[in-house]
């Protein structure tokens, strides 16, 4: 069983924008979720990628792939609280839900984590004014990390994932907020489907200026 060390996180109440998701905190200020203000680097390419493939088939691929990730998400939350191996199979007896070989691949990494601090847990920064919810952050081979469980339908390099980086920096200076710990190491397990996974770590301060730059054109973009 996983070390789990409690901490008394806020209860962050979603709204839904036309602009972007806002989660309102205790104090009552409205903030951006880290993923509604990191969106606006990827929306030409998502733009063109969608004119490329067609609107039908853009929205199978993206389906799917949401479906995997949450899935994927799922199991590994389920496998960190209880230390027992999650229910692969779907309400379909003998259909493995979407993410479970994914899942499968990245195990041996999960049990490399330990001593566990949160874990699908809602975070928000006043310096930073963004909120979201951070996939886990404990030790990882014994070094406090921000951690997020990624997929991927092909391999990526670390070019290719810089708003990963971003987004893990934001929630590592979130948690700091809160609890007055800091974490200086931020983990992506990346699950690849019909391929290893990939293990990406880096350092906070290489990356939170590159996410405060997209969070002042977010902004600018949208007005929160």
């Amino acid at each position: 069983m996983k070390t789990f060390i409690h901490h008394d996180f806020p209860k962050l109440e979603r709204i839904d924008s036309n602009e972007a998701r806002l989660y309102q905190t205790q104090s009552g200020l409205n903030y951006p979720s880290v993923t509604s203000v990191l969106s606006i680097l990827n929306k030409q390419h998502i733009a063109a990628w969608r004119a490329r493939v067609g609107e039908e088939e853009a929205n199978r691929i993206s389906s799917r792939a949401s479906s995997r990730g949450t899935s994927m998400h799922s199991l590994c939350e389920e496998y960190l609280l209880t230390g027992q191996e999650p229910v692969m199979e779907s309400e379909i007896p003998f259909l493995k839900k979407p993410g479970a070989e994914m899942f499968k691949s990245i195990q041996e990494h999960l049990d490399k984590i330990d001593m566990i601090h949160a874990l699908e847990s809602s975070l928000y920064s006043n310096h930073l004014k963004v909120a979201g919810t951070v996939d886990c952050i404990g030790e990882y081979e014994g070094r406090l990390s921000v951690i997020d469980f990624k997929t991927s339908s092909r391999m990526k390099s670390r070019d290719d994932i810089h708003s990963y980086f971003y987004q893990t920096s934001a929630y590592a200076v979130a948690f700091e907020e809160l609890t007055g710990i800091p974490v200086d190491r931020l983990v992506i397990i990346m699950a690849v489907e019909d391929e290893a996974p990939l293990i990406f770590k880096e350092k906070r301060d290489d990356w939170i200026g590159g996410f405060i730059q997209t969070r002042k054109e977010f902004h600018i973009k949208t007005g929160y």
